[in-house]
């Protein structure tokens, strides 16, 4: 490399200096995973913090915790609220594979998390190695437990939310191709090149699916599921314009 290159900065990193701009102050939430007593915790601290400001969540509110059902109820009975937009994650897509098809889908979503997410709607008889007619008396008893609405509700969630500049996914997206362009499976389960190539669009994605040990917003990046149902903080983002804080439980 010459040394008018190396002088100009020719070897430097490539960087992400667009501030964040959403049109107004916005919560995203982080996973939930079955953790109701974090979310109404959190609910709580948001409605201090900012009471009229969007609150997005990213997705994967079943599975792994506790009270799945819970927490599927207290969304749906805020699901009309125009502030409110819950997004698809790859764990309610698994539990809808499940839902179309238990016998060839069934014991996957079960060994990642749906006997917990069975047992919080008090459904059981069912193992991780269960097949047959077993997966499809457990699916026929979750329809019937959730009911037609919640269902139809899990049906059309959303994968994406945008504002300004900011747009929310469930676990991330191809950095180098438009967001349009993109299909909701890659926002579902995320991209091979997420994490380690920057976005030149200017556009900033905040996501969950990924543990992070502490929530973070860095090169057009915003991290915020914190691992609730093993940590039991559960996290959201406060994204403002130019600035990212954080209000977590626990």
């Amino acid at each position: 490399m010459s040394f008018l290159k190396r002088l100009f900065g020719g070897n430097a990193p490539p960087r992400f200096d667009t501030p964040v701009a959403p049109d107004s102050p916005t919560f995203i939430i982080g996973d939930l995973h079955g953790c109701k007593p974090q979310l109404m915790t959190l609910l709580a601290k948001m409605d201090a913090l900012d009471p009229d400001a969007p609150r997005v969540f990213v997705g994967d509110y079943v599975d792994r915790g506790e009270d799945s059902a819970g927490v599927l109820r207290t969304l749906f009975e805020i699901k009309n609220d125009p502030q409110v937009t819950c997004l698809i994650g790859n764990h309610e897509d698994m539990m809808l594979g499940f839902l179309d098809k238990p016998e060839t889908k069934g014991q996957r979503w079960l060994r990642y998390g749906g006997l917990q997410t069975l047992a919080s709607f008090g459904i059981g008889g069912v193992t991780n190695s269960s097949e047959g007619a077993a997966l499809i008396t457990a699916r026929d008893a979750l329809l019937d437990a959730m009911g037609a609405d919640m269902h139809d509700w899990l049906r059309n969630l959303p994968a994406t939310w945008k504002s300004g500049n900011l747009t929310v996914v469930h676990a991330g997206a191809d950095p180098v191709t438009p967001l349009a362009l993109q299909p909701d499976k890659t926002f579902k389960w995320g991209h091979r090149d997420f994490a380690t190539t920057l976005r030149t669009d200017g556009t900033w994605v905040a996501h969950g699916h990924t543990i992070v040990d502490a929530a973070n917003s860095d090169g057009g990046k915003i991290a915020v599921d914190t691992g609730a149902y093993a940590t039991g903080i559960l996290t959201a983002a406060y994204v403002t314009q130019g600035d990212v804080t954080f209000v977590q439980t626990g």
